[in-house]
This record gives C-alpha cells, structure tokens and sequence, in this order.
C-alpha cells in the first residue's frame, strides 16, 4: 500500500473511531500533500508527487512540530508543546524507522564510497546519495556536519 493511500485509509479510520485530534493532524498531512501536488501541477509536471516526495513533507511537518513544541515548553505552555507532540507521533507513523547513529555512520561511509568523494567539494554529491537513499530515516542536519568531517579526514 502507497504512503497516500494508508493517509486516506487512516483519516477514513479516526473519522469512524471519532479520534478528533488523530483527525485533524491526518487532515493536516492531506492539506500539505495537495499543496504539494499542485504546486507540481504549475510546473507542468503532472505526475504529482511520489512517495519520496511525501517523505520529504512529513520530514518537514515533523521538524516544523519539534521547534514549534520547543519554543512553547521555554514560553511554559505545555498543554501546546503536548499537543505538537502528539501531532508528531500520528505524522512519525507514516515516516520509516529511523536510523540509529551507527546506521547513520555506515550510511555516510558508503555513499562517500559509493560517489567516490574525495573532498569537501564533494559534499552535495554524497548528501544527494544519501537523501535519495534514507529520506525520512535521519536527520541530515545532524548527518551534514558528519559527512564533511569525514571528508575533510580524506
């Protein structure tokens, strides 16, 4: 089953268990997807968007939640830094597993291996690599710091 149609599966799913709260952030994941499909429309390119594309926005969603649920816990509103964190729970069901730092490690090693980078200039090629490869599986604001040491060392 494709990433949309466990979406739609999941929204028909909270409308019967009347899980308001579900509801409204799977509505929101929808929202965010048709901005995306015809936002791809405009550019002529009619296949809408695929599932890495969906990654992609439910990465972002997800990153949107943390910052947004660490500026209300400094502001002291925790009853909105919960429900941002309950929303990050429904979009994170949707993402795939997430890849422990070792995982990651051996990720960024292979795909210096795997598009020859021998060098900071080569630094897009292999954040490239890896994004067409673990969208939505690691933090590549964590792992951009990693792969220029690492090539930095080469």
């Amino acid at each position: 089953m494709d990433l949309r149609t466990r979406i739609t599966s999941s929204i028909k799913q909270a409308m019967r268990d009347k899980d308001s709260a579900r509801l409204s952030t799977l509505r929101l994941i929808n929202a965010a997807i048709k901005d995306r499909d015809i936002a791809a429309r405009a550019n002529a390119d009619d296949t809408g968007v695929d599932d890495s594309e969906l990654l992609a926005i439910l990465g972002k969603m997800v990153k949107q939640r943390k910052d947004t649920a660490r500026t209300y816990e400094e502001a002291g509103r925790l009853d909105l830094a919960e429900r941002e964190l309950a929303e990050i729970k429904v979009i994170e069901e949707f993402l795939p597993r997430r890849l422990s730092d070792k995982e990651v490690a051996q990720a960024v090693d292979a795909a210096i291996v795997e598009t020859g980078a021998t060098s900071i200039r080569d630094m897009g090629k292999v954040m490239g690599a890896l994004k067409a490869k673990y969208t939505g599986q690691m933090d590549f604001g964590a792992v951009g710091p990693m792969v220029k040491d690492r090539l930095a060392q080469a």
